[in-house]
């Protein structure tokens, strides 16, 4: 019988300088996707998983992300003297059940990994979801329920992959494809943005795993890898000698919010996926008249 998996770390202390200016006074997570901010995505994705505690490791200026899980109830008796049910209902939904949320300051952006040692004392000894807010799936059920799925027969560590152009390896983290279907195949090893000649596969990290208690020993270590940064690929390419880690090929489509070609293709992606939206955006899209060749 596995430990369950009951805590989920979102890492969002990061600066977010790609979206420059619109980043400088707030958080890159709260941008939104149609009407959602890109961490709602994550926790939903979470929430749907089974996950019942959910730590956030935020840096300076981050306050709003734990304003947006928290009630405002001006807003609330507003939207109740209004009428407005359906949006008051929204709202409430969205929002973990009281006591669910715990938020950990990253005082030095040292990294992937230094943000997940952060956590370790609200995590405990505890296998734990880690998921990378700026990367949405687009999927039913979500990625990391598939995930759970996995975990629940293979235990150990498990690790969400996609197929990426072998061309482009380079840019990503990549894992070595051993024996087992797509829903949960054997990891026989990690490389960080390996050349494309000397890369084990072409199957990238996509931002969402399911990781076991003993990667905080290896990050309390504090090795700096690429970028002179804590990586948490080096842990786990050092715990990967000890533990069990399985691939999920995934079903569903990413999208990297992280880039702005990411980001505007998702809310593309998801208003068109909206029933109350989408003719009328399609429309709007018609009369832009894109030529698709310039």
């Amino acid at each position: 019988m596995h430990k369950r998996v009951r805590t989920a770390v979102f890492p969002v202390a990061g600066l977010g300088t790609r979206f420059l200016p619109a980043t400088k006074a707030m958080p890159k997570e709260m941008l939104t996707v149609v009407d959602r901010p890109l961490i709602q995505y994550a926790v939903d994705e979470a929430r749907e998983a089974g996950i019942e505690h959910f730590v956030f490791v935020t840096g300076r200026n981050k306050s709003v992300i734990e304003d947006h899980f928290d009630r405002q109830f001006e807003l609330e008796t507003t939207l109740e003297l209004r009428g407005k049910t359906q949006a008051l209902e929204e709202l409430r939904k969205d929002l973990p059940s009281a006591g669910r949320t715990s938020f950990t300051r990253q005082q030095e952006p040292l990294g992937l990994g230094h943000a997940v040692w952060c956590a370790r004392e609200l995590v405990g000894d505890q296998p734990f979801a880690l998921l990378l807010p700026d990367m949405i799936f687009k999927n039913k059920p979500g990625v990391l329920k598939q995930m759970m799925e996995a975990y629940e027969v293979l235990g150990g560590n498990v690790i969400a992959v996609e197929e990426v152009n072998p061309a482009e390896v380079s840019s990503y983290g990549i894992v070595g494809r051993g024996e087992g279907p797509d829903s949960g195949f054997a990891i026989t090893t990690m490389v960080e943005k390996p050349k494309p000649a000397d890369a084990p596969s072409n199957l990238m990290i996509s931002g969402r795993y399911i990781i076991q208690p003993e990667i905080f020993s290896l990050l309390a270590e504090g090795v700096r890898g690429a970028g002179g940064e804590i990586q948490i690929t080096d842990a786990m390419q050092t715990l990967l000698k000890s533990q069990k880690f399985s691939g999920v090929k995934y079903e569903g489509r990413v999208f990297d919010c992280g880039s702005k070609i990411g980001f505007l293709t998702a809310n593309v992606a998801f208003a068109l996926d909206r029933d109350d939206i989408r003719d009328g955006f399609l429309e709007e899209l018609k009369k832009l008249k894109i030529d698709i060749n310039h």
